[in-house]
């Protein structure tokens, strides 16, 4: 989403470019941060290093969901696609919310094993270099993303981002645990810290899920956006009112629709100028939007029940 109005940016040739390096950007670290927590696991036999490996391995998945995803939903509109491919994006949503959350549930369950029976911590400086490596790695990581959605307003690299953010927070409870558990002999804090994580990966999970599902939904736009609309398209001085406004995004893609009111004694062609005025304004506001305008005669009563009011009986 874009910081002023919450519209996504119109999916352009530079930005189909920062969406697929991005992709392949989060797939290549956590690949390198896999490796190098197995040999930290191996190493300390942690179950907070554990749950840092089984959060990475998750990663790569959900990350190469997103892969496709973006490659999709960066698909041209089609035949048998006409409103484009976007509603793949929130789907690679949906996908990462649930590796997350199964990652989670068998976090937990470790975590109540090692709660049940606590285990010292082997070669812990080993694991503390490891995680600084890796909030290192993601640090860097986010930071490109969150480039890439400032940019795009890629719903599916956010997410890939927000979990990301997570490993940052999570890798530094994890070196908070060893440090807890090895060397001031607290033998609980390891599996605590690793419950820890689980929860706060079920919180991210929903977020992430929830923004999918209002896509996938069809939401409508922020009040913000909506009123803004409807203030440029009634600021043509030919335009009597403006109703019926609907809008939803899909992916990288904004549509927008709504009904004006003019004159009813002008000429087709004068409305037909009229509402190209308008849509020229409110895609000058909301660019790469795909806006669809009728035109009404002012005063005609059209029957029409208005949103979220049920039929007459």
């Amino acid at each position: 989403m874009t910081q002023a109005t919450g519209v996504q940016q119109p999916a352009t040739a530079g930005h189909d470019r920062l969406m697929r390096r991005a992709t392949y950007a989060a797939v290549a670290v956590a690949s390198i941060l896999i490796l190098a927590k197995l040999v930290a696991w191996a190493q300390t036999d942690s179950v907070a290093v554990l749950a840092s490996l089984l959060d990475s391995v998750l990663d790569v998945l959900a990350s190469l969901v997103t892969l496709f995803a973006v490659r999709h939903a960066l698909t041209p509109a089609d035949k048998e696609h006409r409103f484009g491919h976007g509603k793949a994006e929130p789907l690679a949503g949906l996908g990462q919310a649930a590796f997350v959350t199964g990652s989670s549930t068998l976090l937990l369950l470790e975590a109540a094993r090692r709660l049940w029976r606590p285990q010292p911590i082997e070669a812990p400086t080993v694991g503390i270099a490891v995680m600084v490596l890796s909030i290192v790695f993601t640090l860097g990581l986010v930071a490109f993303q969150r480039r890439v959605v400032r940019k795009t307003g890629s719903l599916a690299i956010s997410g890939d981002s927000l979990h990301y953010t997570g490993d940052v927070l999570a890798n530094l409870a994890v070196i908070v645990g060893l440090i807890l558990t090895a060397w001031l002999d607290w033998q609980y804090a390891d599996a605590l810290f690793g419950a820890g994580i689980a929860i706060f990966l079920y919180y991210n999970a929903w977020k992430i899920a929830s923004q999918a599902l209002h896509m996938l939904m069809d939401r409508e736009l922020p009040d913000a956006d909506r009123r803004r609309i409807l203030a440029i398209a009634a600021e043509h001085p030919d335009v009597a009112d403006v109703h019926d406004l609907r809008t939803r995004t899909s992916g990288p893609n904004c549509f927008i629709q709504f009904h004006l009111e003019m004159d009813g004694a002008i000429t087709l062609s004068r409305a037909h100028t009229i509402s190209d005025d308008v849509e020229a304004a409110v895609l000058a506001a909301f660019p790469g939007a795909e806006i669809m305008v009728h035109q009404d005669p002012a005063g005609l009563d059209e029957g029409h029940t208005p949103l979220g009011v049920p039929p007459p009986h």
